[in-house]
């Protein structure tokens, strides 16, 4: 079975939930930064991966996948790591948790989309702050409501990390990167504390991947 790589940006929501799954799953992996910031994104090299020019990808099993969502899937079916209920209803509405963050709150805040909303407002200052703030802060807002027809046990949907959890720590990351506050949010922090406990999750934070400069 040939090596895993994962090709990632340390800042990148996407890259960190795939890198949660990996340390939980037990999987030793190679990472290989892809700079957003440089654009190697747009490389022929990694559009060759990735036609999207998006990390993450992760090559594991002699295959290689994109999309963070499809790679969490992939990982929780062959790795058995139960990040999802298994009875139909109580699923859906724990995915429906997970992508409110992953489908609808971080799109439109991912780095491209700021990097053109910036660009049409020609760079005034505090926009990419402004930006941010109108998305995040309601969008958390609206989780924690959501949050409350779950058990906290003490996370998201239980007592064990499930696909909102891995959803909704890189979007705190985000939100405190970005100044958006959320100390009001009971039922979020208490889920952000017990993450942090957890080592997969720990492992996988932006500070502790960064590369060296």
């Amino acid at each position: 079975m040939s090596e895993t790589v994962l090709f990632d940006y340390w800042r990148s929501s996407a890259s960190y939930r795939v890198r949660i799954a990996l340390n939980m799953a037990g999987i030793a992996y190679r990472s290989v930064s892809v700079d957003l910031v440089k654009g190697a994104q747009k490389s022929p090299e990694h559009l060759g991966r990735n036609p999207q020019g998006f990390v993450p990808v992760l090559d594991i099993d002699d295959q290689q996948f994109t999309q963070s969502l499809a790679i969490l899937e992939y990982l929780d079916t062959t790795r058995d790591l139960g990040l999802l209920p298994t009875a139909p209803g109580a699923r859906a509405k724990a995915q429906a948790l997970a992508q409110a963050i992953a489908v609808d709150l971080h799109p439109v805040c991912n780095l491209h989309v700021v990097k053109v909303v910036a660009g049409m407002m020609e760079n005034r200052e505090g926009i990419r702050e402004e930006w941010m703030g109108r998305f995040i802060r309601p969008g958390l807002q609206a989780f924690e409501a959501m949050l409350g027809r779950f058990t906290q046990a003490p996370l998201c949907t239980g007592d064990a990390p499930g696909l909102a959890d891995i959803c909704l720590m890189p979007q705190l990351y985000n939100a405190d990167r970005w100044g958006v506050d959320y100390s009001d949010l009971p039922r979020i922090l208490a889920v952000e504390a017990a993450c942090a406990n957890i080592p997969a999750f720990a492992d996988a934070h932006p500070d502790v991947v960064k590369p060296d400069s």
